[in-house]
Protein backbone atom coordinates (compact mmCIF):
# COMPACT_ATOMS: atom_id res chain seq x y z
CA UNK A 1 0.00 0.00 0.00
CA UNK A 2 1.24 3.67 -0.95
CA UNK A 3 1.17 5.90 2.15
CA UNK A 4 2.03 9.49 2.39
CA UNK A 5 3.04 11.99 4.92
CA UNK A 6 0.75 14.41 5.60
CA UNK A 7 3.26 17.11 3.94
CA UNK A 8 3.12 15.53 0.72
CA UNK A 9 -0.40 14.89 0.48
CA UNK A 10 -1.60 18.66 -1.59
CA UNK A 11 -2.25 16.38 -4.87
CA UNK A 12 -4.40 13.89 -3.06
CA UNK A 13 -6.54 16.28 -0.77
CA UNK A 14 -6.81 18.77 -4.03
CA UNK A 15 -9.15 17.03 -5.39
CA UNK A 16 -12.09 16.76 -2.39
CA UNK A 17 -15.04 19.20 -1.51
CA UNK A 18 -15.39 17.59 1.69
CA UNK A 19 -18.20 17.35 3.68
CA UNK A 20 -18.20 14.18 5.60
CA UNK A 21 -15.49 13.06 7.34
CA UNK A 22 -15.71 9.32 8.71
CA UNK A 23 -13.58 9.35 11.96
CA UNK A 24 -12.77 5.80 13.96
CA UNK A 25 -13.02 6.61 17.48
CA UNK A 26 -10.58 4.78 20.27
CA UNK A 27 -7.14 5.22 19.33
CA UNK A 28 -7.83 7.92 16.68
CA UNK A 29 -9.92 10.75 17.79
CA UNK A 30 -9.99 9.92 21.23
CA UNK A 31 -6.41 8.60 23.31
CA UNK A 32 -6.04 6.71 26.81
CA UNK A 33 -9.25 5.59 28.55
CA UNK A 34 -11.32 7.07 25.64
CA UNK A 35 -11.18 10.77 26.88
CA UNK A 36 -11.29 13.17 24.02
CA UNK A 37 -8.85 15.48 26.34
CA UNK A 38 -6.03 12.79 27.14
CA UNK A 39 -3.46 11.65 24.55
CA UNK A 40 -2.44 7.40 24.18
CA UNK A 41 -0.17 8.24 27.44
CA UNK A 42 -2.47 10.10 29.39
CA UNK A 43 -1.45 13.75 28.78
CA UNK A 44 -4.13 15.85 29.14
CA UNK A 45 -4.83 17.84 25.70
CA UNK A 46 -7.16 19.89 24.12
CA UNK A 47 -6.21 19.14 20.23
CA UNK A 48 -8.92 16.81 19.88
CA UNK A 49 -11.74 19.07 20.90
CA UNK A 50 -10.65 22.78 19.20
CA UNK A 51 -10.76 20.38 16.06
CA UNK A 52 -14.04 19.34 16.17
CA UNK A 53 -15.20 22.92 16.90
CA UNK A 54 -13.26 23.56 14.25
CA UNK A 55 -15.10 21.42 11.62
CA UNK A 56 -18.33 22.05 13.12
CA UNK A 57 -17.39 25.93 11.97
CA UNK A 58 -16.14 25.03 8.62
CA UNK A 59 -19.16 22.93 7.62
CA UNK A 60 -16.96 19.69 8.28
CA UNK A 61 -19.69 17.01 9.60
CA UNK A 62 -17.84 14.20 11.41
CA UNK A 63 -19.58 10.71 11.56
CA UNK A 64 -18.41 8.59 14.21
CA UNK A 65 -17.37 4.75 12.43
CA UNK A 66 -16.52 2.55 15.31
CA UNK A 67 -16.44 -0.98 17.04
CA UNK A 68 -18.93 0.97 19.78
CA UNK A 69 -22.62 -0.21 20.47
CA UNK A 70 -25.28 1.85 18.96
CA UNK A 71 -26.18 3.34 22.96
CA UNK A 72 -22.37 4.13 23.28
CA UNK A 73 -22.33 5.89 19.71
CA UNK A 74 -25.51 7.68 20.67
CA UNK A 75 -24.32 9.21 23.95
CA UNK A 76 -20.98 10.05 22.52
CA UNK A 77 -22.58 11.68 19.22
CA UNK A 78 -24.25 13.41 21.79
CA UNK A 79 -21.78 14.85 24.04
CA UNK A 80 -19.92 15.98 20.99
CA UNK A 81 -22.59 17.58 19.47
CA UNK A 82 -22.87 15.12 16.40
CA UNK A 83 -25.61 13.39 14.45
CA UNK A 84 -24.68 10.18 13.06
CA UNK A 85 -22.62 7.41 13.89
CA UNK A 86 -21.83 3.54 12.45
CA UNK A 87 -21.59 0.99 14.95
CA UNK A 88 -20.18 -2.10 15.69
CA UNK A 89 -17.88 -2.44 12.58
CA UNK A 90 -20.30 -1.50 10.26
CA UNK A 91 -23.48 -3.51 11.60
CA UNK A 92 -25.23 -0.41 13.12
CA UNK A 93 -26.28 2.20 10.85
CA UNK A 94 -27.22 5.19 13.84
CA UNK A 95 -29.20 8.06 11.77
CA UNK A 96 -29.66 10.58 14.76
CA UNK A 97 -32.22 8.71 17.13
CA UNK A 98 -32.66 6.14 14.63
CA UNK A 99 -30.83 2.69 14.04
CA UNK A 100 -30.70 0.57 11.17
CA UNK A 101 -29.01 -3.30 11.54
CA UNK A 102 -26.83 -4.25 8.64
CA UNK A 103 -27.00 -7.87 8.32
CA UNK A 104 -25.12 -8.94 5.50
CA UNK A 105 -25.02 -12.04 4.83
CA UNK A 106 -26.13 -13.36 8.28
CA UNK A 107 -29.04 -15.96 8.52
CA UNK A 108 -32.28 -14.06 9.82
CA UNK A 109 -33.91 -16.85 10.95
CA UNK A 110 -31.58 -17.54 14.00
CA UNK A 111 -32.03 -14.49 16.27
CA UNK A 112 -33.34 -11.19 16.53
CA UNK A 113 -29.90 -9.66 15.63
CA UNK A 114 -27.11 -10.74 13.89
CA UNK A 115 -25.20 -11.05 17.26
CA UNK A 116 -27.78 -13.22 18.10
CA UNK A 117 -27.22 -15.21 14.90
CA UNK A 118 -23.64 -15.77 15.49
CA UNK A 119 -24.15 -16.77 18.92
CA UNK A 120 -27.16 -19.15 18.40
CA UNK A 121 -25.52 -20.56 14.84
CA UNK A 122 -22.22 -22.28 16.72
CA UNK A 123 -20.52 -19.56 14.73
CA UNK A 124 -18.88 -17.92 17.40
CA UNK A 125 -18.52 -20.64 19.76
CA UNK A 126 -16.36 -22.40 16.59
CA UNK A 127 -14.17 -19.35 16.72
CA UNK A 128 -13.22 -19.82 20.16
CA UNK A 129 -12.81 -23.19 20.66
CA UNK A 130 -10.12 -23.18 17.36
CA UNK A 131 -8.04 -20.55 19.49
CA UNK A 132 -7.09 -21.51 23.08
CA UNK A 133 -5.63 -19.18 24.82
CA UNK A 134 -5.24 -17.25 21.86
CA UNK A 135 -8.60 -15.65 21.58
CA UNK A 136 -11.58 -14.88 24.09
CA UNK A 137 -14.57 -12.64 24.61
CA UNK A 138 -13.74 -9.04 24.95
CA UNK A 139 -15.26 -8.43 28.46
CA UNK A 140 -17.06 -6.18 30.12
CA UNK A 141 -17.38 -4.62 26.09
CA UNK A 142 -18.78 -8.05 25.10
CA UNK A 143 -22.12 -6.68 26.51
CA UNK A 144 -25.39 -4.62 24.43
CA UNK A 145 -23.96 -5.75 21.50
CA UNK A 146 -26.25 -6.26 18.27
CA UNK A 147 -24.56 -7.03 15.31
CA UNK A 148 -20.78 -8.20 16.04
CA UNK A 149 -19.20 -10.42 19.06
CA UNK A 150 -16.29 -8.67 20.29
CA UNK A 151 -13.16 -10.55 20.90
CA UNK A 152 -9.53 -9.94 22.05
CA UNK A 153 -6.39 -12.32 21.46
CA UNK A 154 -3.83 -12.51 18.69
CA UNK A 155 -4.67 -15.12 15.59
CA UNK A 156 -4.49 -14.18 11.75
CA UNK A 157 -7.34 -13.19 10.17
CA UNK A 158 -7.03 -15.41 7.08
CA UNK A 159 -6.83 -18.30 9.44
CA UNK A 160 -9.49 -17.50 11.49
CA UNK A 161 -11.92 -16.82 8.40
CA UNK A 162 -10.43 -20.45 7.20
CA UNK A 163 -11.71 -21.90 10.66
CA UNK A 164 -15.24 -20.47 10.16
CA UNK A 165 -14.99 -21.39 6.84
CA UNK A 166 -14.10 -25.23 6.80
CA UNK A 167 -16.79 -25.67 10.03
CA UNK A 168 -19.44 -23.92 7.74
CA UNK A 169 -19.81 -20.53 8.57
CA UNK A 170 -18.96 -19.09 5.28
CA UNK A 171 -21.49 -16.36 6.20
CA UNK A 172 -19.46 -15.09 8.83
CA UNK A 173 -16.22 -13.38 9.05
CA UNK A 174 -12.76 -12.02 11.44
CA UNK A 175 -12.11 -7.61 11.22
CA UNK A 176 -9.26 -6.46 12.98
CA UNK A 177 -10.18 -3.92 15.08
CA UNK A 178 -6.79 -2.65 15.81
CA UNK A 179 -4.28 -3.12 18.64
CA UNK A 180 -5.40 -2.42 22.36
CA UNK A 181 -3.00 -1.17 25.10
CA UNK A 182 -4.04 -3.11 28.06
CA UNK A 183 -1.76 -6.13 28.86
CA UNK A 184 -3.28 -9.73 28.40
CA UNK A 185 -0.22 -11.88 29.14
CA UNK A 186 -2.43 -15.13 28.98
CA UNK A 187 -3.43 -14.84 25.60
CA UNK A 188 0.67 -15.27 24.37
CA UNK A 189 3.45 -13.07 23.26
CA UNK A 190 3.15 -9.74 21.13
CA UNK A 191 0.49 -7.32 20.74
CA UNK A 192 -3.17 -8.22 21.85
CA UNK A 193 -5.92 -6.71 18.80
CA UNK A 194 -9.70 -6.25 19.20
CA UNK A 195 -11.31 -8.87 16.52
CA UNK A 196 -15.01 -8.62 15.67
CA UNK A 197 -17.13 -11.72 14.21
CA UNK A 198 -19.30 -9.96 12.01
CA UNK A 199 -21.51 -11.07 9.08
CA UNK A 200 -19.57 -11.85 5.99
CA UNK A 201 -20.77 -8.06 3.55
CA UNK A 202 -20.70 -5.88 7.17
CA UNK A 203 -18.07 -3.82 7.31
CA UNK A 204 -17.32 -0.02 7.85
CA UNK A 205 -16.92 0.42 3.88
CA UNK A 206 -20.07 -1.12 3.06
CA UNK A 207 -21.93 0.86 5.95
CA UNK A 208 -20.15 4.41 4.64
CA UNK A 209 -21.33 3.42 0.81
CA UNK A 210 -24.13 3.22 2.08
CA UNK A 211 -24.90 6.22 4.19
CA UNK A 212 -22.80 8.43 1.52
CA UNK A 213 -25.90 7.18 -0.98
CA UNK A 214 -28.48 8.38 1.40
CA UNK A 215 -26.79 11.50 1.68
CA UNK A 216 -26.65 11.97 -2.30
CA UNK A 217 -22.65 12.56 -1.53
CA UNK A 218 -19.91 11.17 -3.47
CA UNK A 219 -16.34 9.55 -2.77
CA UNK A 220 -14.56 12.93 -3.45
CA UNK A 221 -17.01 14.93 -0.27
CA UNK A 222 -15.92 12.04 2.01
CA UNK A 223 -12.78 11.23 3.77
CA UNK A 224 -11.73 9.32 6.35
CA UNK A 225 -10.01 8.58 9.39
CA UNK A 226 -8.52 5.80 11.84
CA UNK A 227 -6.03 3.50 13.01
CA UNK A 228 -6.81 -0.11 12.42
CA UNK A 229 -7.27 -2.26 8.92
CA UNK A 230 -10.78 -2.00 9.57
CA UNK A 231 -10.41 1.64 9.05
CA UNK A 232 -8.65 1.24 6.19
CA UNK A 233 -11.66 -0.02 4.21
CA UNK A 234 -13.34 2.87 4.71
CA UNK A 235 -11.04 4.48 2.01
CA UNK A 236 -12.28 2.89 -0.53
CA UNK A 237 -15.21 4.55 -0.91
CA UNK A 238 -13.78 8.08 0.26
CA UNK A 239 -12.12 10.21 -1.46
CA UNK A 240 -8.85 10.22 1.13
CA UNK A 241 -8.01 8.15 3.98
CA UNK A 242 -5.90 8.83 6.93
CA UNK A 243 -4.10 6.71 9.57
CA UNK A 244 -2.91 8.65 12.44
CA UNK A 245 1.04 8.17 13.48
CA UNK A 246 -0.28 5.28 16.03
CA UNK A 247 -2.11 3.54 13.41
CA UNK A 248 0.72 3.83 10.56
CA UNK A 249 1.11 -0.01 10.76
CA UNK A 250 -2.22 -1.00 9.90
CA UNK A 251 -1.06 -0.02 5.92
CA UNK A 252 1.60 -2.88 5.37
CA UNK A 253 -1.32 -5.42 6.98
CA UNK A 254 -4.21 -3.88 4.12
CA UNK A 255 -4.73 -4.12 0.14
CA UNK A 256 -5.99 -0.44 -0.31
CA UNK A 257 -5.44 0.65 -3.34
CA UNK A 258 -5.30 4.17 -3.04
CA UNK A 259 -2.83 6.19 -1.41
CA UNK A 260 -3.37 6.66 2.13
CA UNK A 261 -2.00 9.63 4.51
CA UNK A 262 -0.31 9.36 7.84
CA UNK A 263 -0.39 12.14 10.04
CA UNK A 264 3.04 13.44 12.13
CA UNK A 265 1.24 12.64 15.42
CA UNK A 266 -0.75 10.32 17.10
CA UNK A 267 -4.42 9.84 18.09
CA UNK A 268 -6.29 13.36 18.71
CA UNK A 269 -3.23 15.37 17.98
CA UNK A 270 -3.02 13.54 14.72
CA UNK A 271 -7.04 13.87 13.83
CA UNK A 272 -6.54 17.79 14.38
CA UNK A 273 -3.98 17.53 11.94
CA UNK A 274 -6.25 15.83 9.46
CA UNK A 275 -9.10 18.24 10.15
CA UNK A 276 -7.45 21.31 9.78
CA UNK A 277 -6.35 19.84 6.26
CA UNK A 278 -9.92 19.41 5.28
CA UNK A 279 -11.26 22.65 6.98
CA UNK A 280 -8.95 24.28 5.22
CA UNK A 281 -10.11 23.67 1.60
CA UNK A 282 -13.59 24.27 2.78
CA UNK A 283 -13.02 27.85 4.17
CA UNK A 284 -10.79 28.15 1.39
CA UNK A 285 -13.66 27.27 -1.39
CA UNK A 286 -10.82 26.27 -3.57
CA UNK A 287 -7.42 23.83 -3.32
CA UNK A 288 -5.31 25.31 -0.03
CA UNK A 289 -2.42 26.53 -0.41
CA UNK A 290 0.79 24.28 0.92
CA UNK A 291 0.21 25.36 4.76
CA UNK A 292 -2.96 24.65 4.91
CA UNK A 293 -2.75 20.87 3.18
CA UNK A 294 0.05 20.43 6.09
CA UNK A 295 -2.06 21.30 8.91
CA UNK A 296 0.56 24.69 9.37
Amino acid sequence: MHTLALVEAGPVLDRLDPVVLFSDVDGTLVGRGGSLLADLDGRPTVAAAEALVAAGRAGLEVVLVSGRTRAQLFEACRLLGLRDAIGELGAVLVLGREAELQWGASPRDLGATPAEALARSGALAALLDAFPGRLEPHTPWTEGRQGTALLRGRVEVAEADRVLSVAGFGWAAVRDNGRLRGSYPHLGGGETHAYHLAPAGVSKAAAAAAYLARRGLGASQAAAIGDAPADLEVGAVTGAMFLVANGAWAAAEARLQVPVVVTPSAAGEGWAEAVRALTGRRQAGRPAADGAATGG
